[in-house]
Order: structure tokens, then C-alpha cells, then sequence
């Protein structure tokens, strides 16, 4: 391939040594043969490689944690991935209370960069998730209710444009793009390279806890859990597990930004439903509190691939719900299957739906399930598991989270982005009008001409 521009930073092609360890996700479903990796170490790696494959008309996958949990979003055959995860600074102002980071830190990094200095950073379930993706979608997560969402602590981005233009955007500069970025998912407008963050002061000592019950429980427990965790004290975050029949349990682990006693009474509700089988609950400093929330949990070892789908609840589930929930659960296997909640309300809840590109501000709590296999053979079974359930609890749940999302979902723009969805076409027509960033459920453009050719 002849091009003006060079590609740079460390540059691996299809053939090349390494392309096989560059080409694995956390999800084995998601692997793709793309042409080119490119591993940034600068902002103008990014630039060039943006600029290279509008010359040589590649497609264009940015990545930052490897975590994509969908089929051609952060890689693609034939295509480059801009890949930003060397790009791993952490700048803390401790008098201004943020952090600048660079969009491939994991936020198990910057969670554990900041926690011993006395700083909470969000976070999600997996310390191996990257920044860049997490942000973006939303950043969903145990601590949300304190602090909100990731995003809603986005102060500051800088993000290289369709065109291999550097942009920088703030409340003062290009404000609308700090607002689609808030939510509006990755992949979209362009390749984010440096996150301004508000860090918030962590109390010296905080209280985790995991709690498992018998799987056949759990009906009695998500009943319980779903009156009980969105309207309990907005400094617990609760998040409630419920694996396969085959080999699964009920699990609710999380933390409460206060005192032991006063947790354990706050847990109680839950405490007495059931028969637990195991119960830590564990006042600890606030870094080993971090440590508690987010094990390991390694990205190229995993062998599972699955299906996700995900949606919000306004009311707890009906038994009509629960029976389809039973028999999804009763056919899935694997230890990384079935269904994940996490209680809603606080921050996340006192902004206002419009006020960022994420939507989904008034529900109760998240819902996600997921089938897996590790057999390919197995794969279009379980993704119509997963997919038929979606259908199923559909008068359940609102919209989706574009983090955790499913391509079975037709014309998907107003399931992710809810009445914000018109608002972020403009901002994607203003700085992608070509849609060279473009991906099976992105952003389409607001169609700027439309109304002259009617005319």
C-alpha cells in the first residue's frame, strides 16, 4: 500500500510477529483479521493512522481495553485498529481535584492509582476494562450513586478527528461534543485519546461485601432485592448476580461508603431472605476496598465468548418475568452466564435525561444477561437464547446500554440513546459528516441536505 502518510508508533501487520496476541479480545467471539494494528503511544500515532487509512480507504476500529462485547465494534477484517491502550498517563491535581488520563489506562489502573492517595475514581466490574470505551458508553458501576457515572465526571477530552485533526473540547470549546461524549458511546465521532476527570475524596475506610445464596433462591431474592436496592441508602451500591441452574448461584457483592454496623443494618433486608451459604461483610481501607470490588480478571486467557443483551427497570419484575428468566437459566451453561443487576437512583438519577447523551437517568436498576459457549458450533443457539429472552422482557425493561451491547436490536439508535438520539445525529453530522467511524449500530449522520432536496 503507497500512502503520503506513514503510519507510526509500534505498527503490526497481518503476518507480522505479535499479530496474533494483537488480535485477541477478552471476548473470543469479537476476534477479527484486520490488516493493521496500530498501538499509539502519542496523539499523533493516532492522527497519522486516522489519515493512512482515509488514504488507503480502511475501515477504522478505535480500541482501548479490548473489552468490545459485540462482533466488528473495536475490530474488523480488512480494517486498522487504532489501538490507544499505551497510552497510560495519570496526572493528578490534587488542588483542582482532577485527573488527566490517557484514554488507554485501564480503570483498574486509575482506580488503583488513586485510591492509596486518598481519590475515588469510578469504576465498573472488571478492573480490564479500558477508560476509553467505559466513558464514553456511560461507566455504569458500584460507586454511581455517590459520585454518578464515569462520564458524569468528564471535564475535558481531547479526541482525533475524521480528518487526523486534534480537537479538544470542554464545557467552553466545542461543548456539544463534551455533551454527545457523555453517553454517546464509542467508536462514533472520532479516536479519544485524553480523559480531564473530577476525582472525588475517598473516606479512609469503607465496607464491602459479598453474600451467596443457593440458586433455586432466587426468585424470593431478586424479588426482595429489587424492592429493597434502589431506594436504600444512596452510599450502597449493590450489585446482584444469578448464574446458570447448572452450576450457578445467587451472588450480591458491592460496597457501602460507611461504617460496618451501619452497613450490616442497612443489609439486613436481604440478609433475611433465604439461607445464605457465605457472608463477608468487611470494613477495609479504602485501596483494599478497590482491590475487594475489582480481582483479576485477565483478558487473553478467556475461553467462554457469549451473547449480552441489557436494559433498565422501572418496576420490579412480575412473575410472568421471573418464569421466563427461570427457563432461560435452566438452558444457559458456563460459570459466566445468566444475569447481572445493579441498583440505580442518587447521582446517577439527579441529572437530568438531556443533560448528557446518556439517557437512561429515571429507572430502578440495570439488568443484563448473557449466554456462552465455548464450542463455535454452539454459538447461534446461544445467541438466540439470548436474543429470544430480550423479546421475552421486553415489557419490562427501557432501552439498552451501548456498553454492553446487542446487534439483534433493529434501528438501535433510540434503544441506547433514548429522545437524545436526534441531538447526537447533528453532533456526529458536525464532526464525522462522511461517517468514515462507523460500525454495525453506530451513529448515523444527521442528513444536513435532506430538507433542500425535498425542495
Amino acid at each position: 500500500m503507497k500512502s503520503k502518510t506513514q503510519l507510526t508508533g509500534l505498527v503490526i501487520f497481518k503476518g507480522d510477529p505479535g499479530y496474533d496476541v494483537a488480535r485477541k479480545n477478552w471476548d473470543p467471539h469479537t476476534d477479527k483479521f484486520p490488516k493493521v494494528f496500530v498501538f499509539a503511544k502519542r496523539t499523533q500515532d493516532v492522527a497519522n493512522a486516522i489519515k493512512w487509512a482515509n488514504e488507503n480507504n480502511v475501515p477504522i476500529r478505535p480500541r482501548s481495553g479490548r473489552h468490545s462485547l459485540e462482533v466488528n465494534l473495536s475490530q474488523v477484517t480488512g480494517g486498522i485498529v487504532i489501538d490507544v491502550s499505551k497510552m497510560k498517563q495519570i496526572n493528578l491535581n490534587k488542588k483542582k481535584s482532577t485527573a488527566i488520563v490517557g484514554s488507554g489506562n485501564t480503570v483498574g489502573r486509575i482506580a488503583k492509582t488513586l485510591a492509596p492517595l486518598g481519590y475515588i475514581a469510578p469504576f465498573g466490574d472488571s478492573p480490564t476494562v479500558g477508560i476509553g470505551g467505559i466513558t464514553l458508553g456511560g461507566g455504569i458501576g458500584p460507586l454511581q450513586r455517590t459520585v454518578g457515572l464515569v462520564s458524569d465526571n468528564l471535564l475535558a477530552l481531547e479526541m482525533v478527528d475524521a480528518k487526523g485533526r486534534v480537537i479538544r473540547a470542554s464545557k467552553k470549546r466545542n461543548s456539544d461534543l463534551l455533551w454527545a461524549s457523555k453517553g454517546g458511546g464509542g467508536g462514533n465521532f472520532g479516536v479519544y485519546t485524553r480523559y480531564k476527570f473530577k476525582v472525588h475524596a475517598a473516606p479512609a475506610k469503607a465496607t464491602v461485601y459479598r453474600i451467596t445464596w443457593p440458586w433455586n433462591q432466587f426468585p424470593e431474592l431478586l424479588k426482595a432485592w429489587q424492592r429493597w436496592a434502589p431506594c436504600v441508602d444512596t452510599r450502597l451500591g449493590s450489585e446482584f448476580s444469578i448464574g446458570p441452574k447448572k452450576g450457578g448461584n445467587v451472588t450480591m457483592n458491592g460496597l457501602f461508603l460507611g461504617s460496618k454496623t451501619e452497613a450490616l443494618r442497612l443489609l439486613q433486608p436481604m440478609l433475611r431472605v433465604g439461607t445464605p451459604t457465605s457472608r463477608i461483610i468487611r470494613a477495609l481501607p479504602y485501596p483494599k476496598v478497590v482491590d475487594f470490588l475489582l480481582p483479576p480478571d485477565p483478558i487473553l486467557t478467556q475461553r467462554e465468548s457469549n451473547q449480552f443483551s441489557s436494559g433498565f427497570g422501572r418496576h420490579p419484575f412480575p412473575d410472568k418475568a421471573i418464569h421466563d428468566m427461570r427457563r432461560f437459566l435452566e438452558q444457559v451453561e458456563g460459570e459466566f452466564a445468566g444475569f447481572f443487576f445493579l441498583n440505580w437512583g442518587g447521582a446517577v438519577s439527579r441529572v437530568a435525561p438531556r443533560a448528557t447523551a446518556f439517557y437512561w437517568r429515571k429507572a430502578s436498576y440495570y439488568v443484563e444477561w448473557n449466554s456462552s459457549w465455548v464450542k463455535k458450533s454452539d454459538a447461534a443457539k446461544n445467541i438466540a437464547l439470548a436474543r429470544g429472552l430480550r423479546k421475552k422482557l421486553k415489557p419490562y425493561i427501557v432501552g439498552s446500554y451501548i456498553n454492553v451491547p446487542d446487534q439483534g436490536i433493529k434501528n438501535s439508535g433510540p434503544v441506547y440513546y433514548g429522545a437524545n438520539y436526534p441531538r447526537l445525529r447533528k453532533v456526529k453530522a458536525k464532526y464525522d459528516p462522511g461517517n468514515v467511524f462507523n460500525n454495525p449500530q453506530s451513529i448515523q449522520p444527521a442528513c444536513t441536505t435532506c430538507r433542500a432536496k425535498k425542495k
